[in-house]
């Protein structure tokens, strides 16, 4: 028996197992549970829980394990508390419809040119990935925008490519996933990683928009240029930008759906809410609908209110004179209580995003036994200085710049959960030794997030082409190298404004 020292804490550790066992269990415990949540034999909760539980015990952390769980689930509450009423928050703004009129708006606006939908396609996407969901993203954007693409004879998959870039591009926001992976790994703010990013986030924005417009251009010429709609449009389905059915959903013919955040839709005409893969039917399981402009959660008189306080959140947020998860906390308070002032619809708006809720924070909280095992049984100090030996000298100084290279094919092939819990913590340790700040690794990490969201490991990116009804291979081939270009620039703006440092 004995004991180990790890950030001012003290373990009762069976045995203390030399630097190279250290290194050998740390690299291990990485690709068993790399292994398993890729190939799905676990959920990344499960996995995240088991292998170093298993492997702190073969490391000699005894009866100490549970200790280093604990102080590291402490210092990962905020984050939870900051997802938590994040995505309630948002969820909140989607149900009570604060971008209905943007949607409305937006099929207006755009009318029959194709470069102005593909345009108007971006900034939809990009406006609705403030909640850092993309699966919710992804089914805003298609039901409002795939009957337009259809009608015009426009492809479905610069929908795909647009929206995927726009959401890959926004998810670096600090509740989005992330932003908040590398603060829980590396013990960081959130805000402390993401607002010296905004230059590399508008940077990132402006190169999609730009890529949005090229793509319209190419539609338009494709199309030979404007199409009139007039004549395009089914009988029978009303006006465009009217409300659309979905066929067969619940097995019932022209039942409405109404977007629930999370898996689940409302169905009028159907019993109950039902999984959404049993709304999606064929190839283009979209073309027909929108979101209902009836569901019952509607606050249309509140729209304003609504707006101001969606507005006043972010501006607090990015002046940073709160805590991020308190903030949020305030803002879905009030949003509860002026749009849903009765008790029982109160409670019922908090289950409705109950599950999309639980699967992020449980993550979360489950992230604590691996960082807590990599601290506390010296694992992590032991892989770092290993690496630090490996990695050439001359190197050392380019690690922030390295790590968000390689964030890009790394996320890519990897879930999020493997790079940041898993392959984070141990170039951070080693670019240390180079006078390189967490906080500098865990900005450069996030760089590489428009490759990442087109990942065949992310089930958002298979949701949306399965909506669109495209062939990821397509997608792929039109979304991947201007992915890499929107990430290469964020990295390097990140360079320019001395938010990621080029030299240690």
């Amino acid at each position: 028996m004995g004991t180990i020292r790890a950030e001012d804490a003290e373990y009762t550790v069976a045995f203390i197992p030399p630097d190279g066992i250290l290194v050998l269990l740390g690299f291990a415990m990485v690709l068993v549970f790399m292994a398993l949540i890729m190939t799905k034999r676990l959920t990344p909760m499960v996995a995240l829980i088991t292998v170093p539980a298993v492997f702190g015990l073969f490391a000699g952390a005894g009866l100490g394990l549970g200790d280093m769980v604990l102080d590291a689930i402490k210092s990962m509450a905020p984050t939870a508390a900051l997802l938590m009423f994040a995505i309630m928050y948002f969820g909140i703004m989607i149900d009570v419809g604060l971008f209905d009129p943007l949607i409305r708006w937006i099929t207006r606006l755009l009318g029959n040119d194709p470069a102005k939908v593909v345009v108007g396609t971006a900034i939809l996407a990009g406006a609705v990935s403030l909640d850092g969901d993309g699966s919710t993203t992804f089914i805003i954007t298609t039901s409002a925008m795939l009957p337009l693409y259809l009608r015009l004879g426009m492809s479905p998959v610069v929908l795909t490519c647009v929206a995927g870039l726009m959401n890959g591009t926004m998810n670096i926001v600090p509740w989005g996933g992330p932003t908040v992976r590398a603060a829980t790994a590396l013990g960081l703010e959130p805000t402390d990683i993401f607002v010296p990013m905004l230059p590399s986030l508008a940077a990132g924005i402006i190169v999609s928009l730009g890529f949005a417009w090229f793509l319209g251009l190419a539609e338009r010429k494709r199309l030979g240029g404007s199409v009139d709609l007039s004549k395009m449009d089914s009988a029978g389905e009303g006006p465009l930008g009217g409300p659309r059915m979905v066929r067969g959903a619940g097995g019932r013919p022209g039942a409405a759906v109404s977007l629930r955040t999370g898996s689940m839709v409302a169905v009028r005409g159907a019993r109950g809410s039902v999984p959404l893969a049993q709304v999606i039917e064929g190839d283009t399981a979209m073309a027909d609908t929108m979101l209902d402009p009836q569901r019952p959660t509607l606050r249309p008189k509140l729209i304003w209110f609504n707006l101001a306080l969606t507005i006043a959140v972010m501006v607090v947020l990015v002046i940073d004179i709160f805590p991020l998860a308190f903030v949020f906390m305030i803002g879905a308070a009030i949003a509860l209580i002026v749009n849903f002032p009765k008790l029982k619809t109160q409670a019922d708006e908090i289950v409705a995003h109950a599950p999309s809720i639980v699967g992020v924070v449980s993550m979360v909280l489950a992230a604590g036994v691996l960082v807590g095992v990599l601290n506390g049984t010296g694992m992590v100090d032991a892989m770092a200085n290993w690496v630090t030996e490996v990695i050439p000298s001359s190197l050392g100084p380019f690690m922030a710049v390295i790590t968000g290279v390689l964030s890009i094919p790394f996320t890519f092939f990897m879930s999020n959960d493997a790079f940041y819990f898993g392959i984070l913590p141990i170039l951070s340790e080693s670019a240390s030794s180079y006078g390189i700040d967490p906080v500098e690794m865990a900005r450069a990490s996030i760089t590489g997030q428009p490759v990442h969201l087109q990942s065949p490991l992310v089930p958002a990116i298979l949701l949306l082409v399965s909506l669109a009804g495209v062939n990821l291979g397509d997608h792929h081939k039109k979304v991947l190298w201007r992915a890499v270009i929107v990430s290469l620039v964020m990295l390097v703006v990140g360079v320019l404004v001395g938010a990621i440092p080029f030299l240690g």
